[in-house]
This record gives C-alpha cells, structure tokens and sequence, in this order.
C-alpha cells in the first residue's frame, strides 16, 4: 500500500444542500468557511470549484456536488449584512461546468428564495420577530449590490419557531409543493448615468446586427433591458422557433446554440456589457437570450397541457448556454418589468398596453410575476418586480475537500 501523500487527507467545512425555486447550491456562513476563502480571490473560488466538482471534462460532476446543469451548479455564502437597514449580505458563485471559471457578476434569482430561509436557519435572523406567521428578511445582494426582501412563513417546531418548509404551494419545474415564499426584487433596473440605464440604448426596440447564420439578411429586432439581470428578447418567429419548444429541441442542436451565442455576444455588445466579443465567455450568464411569442397552447415538459387561456405569452430563456428547463429568477426580474413597459417585444407578445403582472409559459410550465415601472422625463424605471417562490434545505452536515484544494 503507497503511503499517504502529506496534504491529500479531507478537510470538512460546514454546509447546507438546499433548493430555492428551480435551483440548488451549497450554502456556507461566512464564519465557518477556512480562513483564506473568506475573502475574494482564487482560494475562495477553487473551494467553490472542488465542492461542486469543477472543471468536469465529463460535464458530469460526479465527484463533487453539483448536476452539470447551470441551475445545480451553484455556491453562496450568507454573512450578516454589512450594508444599513439589511439583515444578511448574500453573495453568488456561479461554478462553470467544464472550464476552470467562476462567475461573480450576477445574481441567482431562485436561490435568493433560499438565502431568505437560510438566514434565518443560520441564525442571523430572529424568527421571534414573525408577524402573522411570516418573518421579512432584507437581503443585501452582494454581487450587483441591490435590495431583495423575502417574507419567509415560520411555524412552532420543538426548538420553537423555524421556518416552515412543507407546504401546498405548486412551482411549476419542481417535482412537490412547498411553502411559498414571497420575493420583492426592489429597483431591480442597472444604474447608470445615461438616460436609458434600464434600456441601455435608450430603445424599447433595437435592430441588431448579427452574422447571417442568426437570421437570414443579418438584422434582427430586440428588446435589451437591464433588470434582474440583463436580458435581449427577441421574438420566437423571428429565429424560426415557436416559442413552445422544450430543452430538447434546442439543447441537442449544436448549431442551434452557437446561433445563439453569436446573438448574445452582438447583444452584449450593444448594450455595453463586452468590450470584444471574447469577453463573453467571461460572463456565464449575462446577457441572456430570451425569445417571446404570444399565448398558444403546448405541452409541458411534465406532460401538463398548458392553454392559451392560461397565459399572457410564451418565453424561452437559455442561461449557461442552453436552454433552461423552467426559468431563470433573475430572467423572471427581467420578462415582468420588459412586460410593464408598452412597446417592448414582450410586452406586445403579451398583448400590448399596461400591466402590472404577466403568467407566461415555461417548458416546465407557467409562472405568473409581476413589476411596478413609471415613466419620468420620457424615461423609464421600475421600482420592484414580485413573484413567489419556495426553498427546502436537502441535506446539511458538513461537505468535504482534499486539504490541498487551495
């Protein structure tokens, strides 16, 4: 037997598996993270790294943590909030799959649900404090610095209150129901200096210039838009799809994803995001490509048939380069306040005019979400965008890495 390599015994971190929304991650307090990864820089992401399992050349994760998808592909850590009137800071690693990168520059909507529940779980936040059954978390989202208020509903447990999990609250992309939690993203739009901060060109519509493989004469219409995270819409027709495709048919078309690639990329561009086309692969998430089309009727991908009466539009999102099996929370942010504003391309799929809150369809199934916008000086904000999702702890303990990881 070869003798033990110094450095290569396991080091245990503490830990908790949860779900929020449609995702999942390895939540950490900051407190019980190793010394030299509770600050920023290459430790603290090769920790991230190596619970999740990568860079995977196999694009499987078998030995850490993660599911080789971008919504199982996730680590946070939660502090108490260093920031005025906020609870607890919440910061978001996004963890490539096969590429030695971890992405810092946007925030995960879904698990900002279970940041909520987590903090309470961790003990940041006093359950006591609890009005009609629901305590309010302020939650300082550390990597694009914005405000998400949660409202967590608690319940007796033998230690006393604590959050409650188990519910008959239904999201669509999640196998069982849970109890609902309620999200406020407040002023979700990017700030900037210019007059279209939240639309960065200034335009409800931009005409892109993209390569002809995109689309035919190399023009394409879109709706660019800083919010949740920034987003370019087109519409479904425009790039030959229907807006009722699921994962499949789009996941498994090589071409089809490297047309969108060169889609996000002219978008990013446009709206400022890449200095030169390489600095995409720089951002796993930012921009995402969305297309729209108006209410039709399919078929899930659990089989449920969704009707045109159930909905406003249809929208399909890719994040991480593929298309996602639900919705992205942060693309949520960005279809509810695209929606508010008449003119933009989602909103004339839903049907034009003012609203407050859409249901769209999802390969997974409908989510309904809601944003308050205003127009000043010919100008256009958005104070809050609201939906409802639900978080579950998985498994807590203790996760392991070799001692050598950083």
């Amino acid at each position: 037997m070869s003798p033990i390599k110094s450095g290569l015994l396991q080091i245990r971190i503490p830990a908790t598996f949860m779900r929020g929304g449609t995702s999942k991650g390895v939540f950490f307090r900051l407190e019980d993270m190793p010394e030299p990864t509770r600050v920023p820089g290459i430790a603290r992401d090769k920790l991230f790294q190596r619970v999740i399992g990568s860079p995977d050349p196999y694009a499987a994760h078998i030995d850490g943590m993660g599911g080789a998808t971008s919504s199982t592909s996730k680590c946070v850590i939660v502090s108490p909030s260093t920031q005025p009137g906020h609870d607890v800071d919440y910061l978001y690693g996004q963890i490539a799959i096969d590429t030695d990168f971890v992405d810092w520059s946007s925030n995960c909507g879904n698990l900002s649900t279970a940041a909520g529940a987590f903090a309470i779980h961790a003990g940041y936040v006093d359950p006591a404090r609890a009005e009609q059954g629901i305590v309010t978390v302020r939650i300082w989202q550390a990597n694009i610095g914005k405000t998400i208020i949660t409202h967590v509903p608690v319940t007796d447990g033998p230690n006393g209150l604590e959050v409650q999990e188990t519910g008959d609250f239904e999201l669509d992309g999640v196998t069982f129901p849970a109890a609902e939690i309620v999200l406020e993203f407040l002023d979700p739009a990017e700030d900037g200096d210019e007059g279209g901060s939240m639309f960065p060109t200034g335009n409800l519509i931009d005409e892109l210039d993209v390569p002809e493989a995109v689309v035919p004469g190399g023009k394409i219409k879109a709706t660019l838009i800083n919010a949740g995270i920034p987003a370019i819409f087109v519409n479904a027709a425009d790039i030959g799809y229907t807006g009722t495709e699921l994962r499949e048919a789009i996941n498994g078309d090589q071409a089809a994803l490297r047309r969108f690639e060169a889609l996000r990329i002219a978008g990013g561009l446009k709206m400022g995001l890449f200095k030169a086309p390489e600095d995409a692969a720089k951002s796993l998430r930012a921009p995402c490509i969305a297309f729209v089309a108006p209410a039709t009727s399919y078929t899930s991908s659990s089989g449920k048939t969704i009707t045109a009466e159930d909905i406003d539009l249809l929208v399909r999102a890719l994040s991480m380069g593929k298309l996602h099996h639900a919705m992205m929370g942060t693309a949520s942010v960005a279809i509810a306040t695209a929606a508010a504003v008449p003119g933009t391309l989602v909103n004339l799929a839903a049907g034009g005019g003012e609203r407050q809150a859409v249901r769209f369809g999802h390969p997974s199934g409908t989510l309904r979400v809601g944003a308050e916008a205003r127009q000043e000086d010919g100008h256009w904000s958005v104070t809050k965008a609201i939906m409802s999702r639900s978080a579950r702890i998985l498994m807590e303990g203790w996760i392991r890495i070799p001692g050598d990881t950083f």
